[in-house]
């Protein structure tokens, strides 16, 4: 699985990107789960952000989702940490 991350907007509206391919990773079980919960959990547009708040893009395997702070979950929360963090 590939899941792109794409974070926008903040205070100096730099934009950062990076993907994460899940094959051979120990914890891919993991990675799919929270992928599968983002992309059920979809509202269907990018939601109203804050100003100065970041806003987010994830993309997984072709299917995107729009999400921004404060209003993150759990599960998108720490699917952008771990792609942000580990990803190229």
């Amino acid at each position: 699985m590939r899941i792109q991350v794409i974070r926008s907007g903040g205070f100096a509206g730099i934009e950062r990107r990076a993907v994460l391919d899940t094959a051979g990773r120990p914890d891919a079980f993991r990675l799919h789960t929270l992928a599968r919960d983002v992309l059920a959990g979809d509202q269907g547009g990018p939601p109203q952000g804050v100003p100065d708040g970041f806003r987010y893009e994830i993309a997984v395997d072709g299917r995107t989702v729009h999400c921004a702070d404060p209003w993150l979950t759990e599960e998108q929360r720490e699917l952008v940490q771990l792609v942000l963090k580990e990803g190229a």
